[in-house]
């Protein structure tokens, strides 16, 4: 009995990050395609049937590139941060409500705002360890955005939770039955959804790698293998947060097929949102933090903490 409780959660464990893998390397070309037609051209179309297999080649050119490492860089840290950054997006994926009651536990979205706040030291290493002003700056950049949208993010899930009241990711599901958390809460919704671009550093508040200004950012002096971690780490973590905005706000049935389609639909926004926006000036992006998403979900927290103390009395 100890060997099959010991050994299930390591298959299903290997197996989720097989899947999630799988997974972004497909979104990477559906972004790739999609981009392409925004931009009124061909996608990858090349490699194999369509260009399907051409994540796989990306991914095989990238790992056999040979590895560079600046002479003056912190040589431990350097190396190891697009590791830690991988492993933390594959951690996070645990908090799932899968259906077979392997890792969905009762805290799950404390154990969520642990991970993503986590992953502002990675990006932060990154960036110092490799001894480059470009780099620093980018890390810096990065850290001061994660950390200011961490806080929006943080008290929109926490109106939720008074909501449903569960740190459990699975019990969005039973609160959704009749009706979808996204038809309540809009306005929360779409600041939740700008939360998470900011968290993901991904366009319009693409700060982090700021080409025109940073070259690529902080992970300028990162190539082949440690580049390859960074781009999965990002992109693992993209497909997450879209995973976990329909669980939240589209209702929580993973059992169905209904509920990927939503999840390739609101992964197909973020990307429609890369192709569309431009990058925010810095000082609007701090400004959108903390003048307009902070108050509007202090406000809805009161609000949802002050109808739950309510009911509670009408029902005393």
């Amino acid at each position: 009995m100890f060997l099959y409780d010991l050994i299930l959660p390591m298959v299903g464990g290997f197996l989720l990050i097989i899947c999630v893998l799988v997974g972004v390397a497909f979104l990477t070309l559906l972004e790739r395609k999609v981009l392409g037609y925004i931009q009124i051209r061909k996608g990858p179309n090349k490699v194999g049937f369509m260009g399907l297999p051409q994540p796989f080649s990306d991914a095989i050119k990238l790992f056999t590139k040979e590895q560079t490492y600046p002479v003056l860089s912190n040589y431990l840290p350097y190396y190891f941060s697009p590791v830690f950054s991988l492993f933390l997006s594959l951690l996070v994926w645990m908090v799932m409500p899968y259906g077979t009651g392997m890792f969905n536990f009762n805290l799950g979205l404390l154990f969520f705002l642990c991970c993503t706040s986590l992953g502002v030291y990675t990006l932060m290493i990154a960036g110092w360890s490799s001894n480059s002003n470009y780099a620093l700056l980018g890390g810096l950049r990065g850290v001061a955005q994660t950390i200011s949208y961490e806080v929006s993010l943080a008290l929109i899930l926490l109106s939720f939770i008074f909501l449903v009241d569960s740190y459990c990711v699975g019990s969005f599901r039973e609160s959704q039955e009749m009706m979808w958390l996204l038809v309540i809460t809009f306005p929360l919704v779409l600041s939740w959804f700008a939360s998470c671009l900011a968290e993901t550093n991904r366009t319009p508040f693409d700060f982090a790698e700021g080409e025109s200004e940073l070259v690529s950012g902080f992970n300028v002096e990162y190539s082949s293998g440690g580049f390859a971690l960074i781009f999965l780490a990002e992109y693992a973590s993209i497909l997450f947060m879209s995973m976990l905005f329909g669980v939240l706000f589209l209702g929580c049935n993973l059992a169905s097929g209904l509920f990927y389609i939503k999840l390739a639909f609101v992964s197909f926004i973020w990307i429609w949102v890369r192709g569309t926006l431009p990058r925010f000036r810095y000082d609007k992006l701090m400004y959108l933090a903390w003048k307009s998403f902070l108050p509007l979900s202090l406000n809805y927290l009161l609000l949802f903490l002050g109808l739950k103390v309510g009911l509670l009395m009408v029902l005393m």
